[in-house]
């Protein structure tokens, strides 16, 4: 298989799974039935090749002409070894923006419309606008102090009326 390919199996496994969730474990349990599948099979190629390899050191004439090819099953296994790395990695990524959000924006804004289905941790409107305000006015003043701080080393005047 070819990377892009790789990457695009994963990523749509991830999204069908919806992402940034507790993974299915129907899911998990298909990743490790595929996983013992292909390794059982590159086994069973490496022993009927390891047989066929002494038969024919030993001078003895194998009878099975047509063994697998030892390559194919294990560039198999490995595709399958990258996909389940990259969704692994995905998974890591969706866990850490999960936890950065939790960290930055701990309570939610309620988003039902009825009163009594109203979370009982969540955050007012008008105090989330507050927070993503100061959210926003803080990236600001670290965009802005990078940028002064780039302009310094790079000896750049900024210009007249900037951000």
């Amino acid at each position: 298989r070819k990377p892009s390919e790789q990457e695009a199996s994963a990523t749509s496994l991830v999204k069908s799974s919806s992402v940034c969730r507790k993974p299915e474990p129907v899911a998990v349990q298909g990743w490790v039935e595929r996983m013992t599948g292909v390794e059982k099979n590159l086994m069973k190629i490496a022993a009927q090749n390891l047989v066929q390899n002494t038969n024919i050191d030993n001078g003895q004439k194998s009878n099975d002409g047509l063994v697998q090819r030892f390559d194919k099953s294990l560039e198999e296994f490995y595709a399958l070894c990258d996909q389940l790395e990259l969704c692994l990695r995905l998974a890591y990524e969706c866990l850490s923006q999960s936890f950065d959000s939790t960290k930055h924006s701990p309570n939610l804004v309620p988003t039902a419309t009825k009163p009594d289905a109203v979370q009982t941790e969540s955050l007012p409107y008008t105090q989330y606008l507050s927070m993503i305000k100061s959210q926003i006015s803080c990236a600001k003043d670290i965009h802005n102090a990078l940028l002064e701080c780039s302009n310094k080393i790079t000896g750049k005047i900024p210009a007249q009326g900037g951000p």
